[in-house]
């Protein structure tokens, strides 16, 4: 039996995907989400000394609510998260497992929902630079970084692009975002050059018939995962300079703070994004301001 195997026993995981599949009626999506944030968790207890659900404290849960901000999950993610381990604990608590819920007055703190870091343009400009031909799968590389920024992608739709998603002769990729909603978003000639030399000079040496379609493959041949995205953005990051956190999120943000500064339209970015909710986007409009403030201190005699 592997650890994972004794991490999921001990803190009863697969009696959990039962009851949220069975008497919650839980999407499919949310059963595996849940299931990804308490495995990672299970084994984050188990690294700080709690061998069980039942050795775990509110003091602990703490931390590793801390730990996630550290390693950048977004904020929305965190809320998941906790909102994952309350419903463990209910269903730990009917089940006569634990007696105590350690969840009970674990709170996601308000100031996590600030501005989100972005890159200046300049260090965007250097990030996409950053992959020279030195570097065997630089095309594919440069390929991806300008459309994640470009397009302004979450990571988990970087990766599930397929080949037939990218519309070059548009200037359109089409992307399956939350919930698999389709949207299309224009990208710009450096992105779709970037796409299209990639396609041309790389990906057909990389393909050896398990790519499935997709449009990103790691060097085996196969679709590129999460990790192995984050990996390629980290190591740019660092060739690049570039001292700031950075997350693929950070792409992301930076879009869609730089259309905004740019004079974009807020509905206009906010189906580029792909919220569902036009005050999700409004965060960005709070960047704005910043910038504009920025400006004006800058540039007005009275400032």
């Amino acid at each position: 039996m592997t650890a994972v195997d004794d991490i999921s026993r001990d803190f009863l995981l697969e009696r959990f995907d039962d009851f949220l599949a069975v008497e919650q009626g839980a999407a499919g999506t949310t059963s595996e989400a849940y299931h990804r944030d308490l495995a990672r968790f299970a084994t984050y207890a188990r690294v700080k000394g709690a061998a069980a659900p039942t050795a775990v404290t509110p003091a602990l849960l703490r931390t590793y609510i801390y730990h996630l901000k550290d390693v950048g999950l977004a904020p929305s993610s965190i809320r998941r998260n906790i909102s994952a381990m309350r419903t463990y604990y209910r269903f730990l608590l009917g089940e006569g497992e634990v007696t105590k819920d350690p969840t009970e007055r674990l709170e996601t703190p308000k100031r996590w929902l600030t501005l989100p870091d972005v890159l200046t343009v300049a260090d965007v400009e250097r990030l996409l630079a950053a992959p020279t031909l030195d570097e065997p799968l630089a095309f594919r590389d440069r390929a991806l970084l300008e459309l994640a920024y470009g397009a302004g992608l979450r990571v988990s739709e970087w990766i599930t692009l397929g080949v037939k998603d990218a519309l070059l002769d548009e200037g359109l990729v089409r992307v399956f975002g939350k919930g698999s909603k389709e949207r299309l978003v224009p990208i710009g000639r450096r992105a779709i050059a970037a796409v299209a030399v990639y396609q041309r000079e790389l990906r057909p040496k990389l393909e050896r018939g398990g790519g499935k379609g997709a449009l990103f493959l790691n060097a085996r041949g196969v679709p590129l995962s999460r990790m192995g995205a984050w990996k390629i953005l980290r190591k740019y990051v660092t060739m690049a300079g570039i001292e700031k956190h950075v997350t693929p999120h950070t792409l992301r943000h930076s879009f869609a703070t730089h259309l905004l500064e740019g004079g974009a339209d807020l509905r206009a970015v906010q189906e580029m994004l792909g919220h569902s909710s036009i005050a999700t986007t409004q965060i960005y409009t709070h960047v704005d301001r910043e910038f504009l403030r920025s400006v004006h201190k800058q540039y007005h005699p009275r400032s």
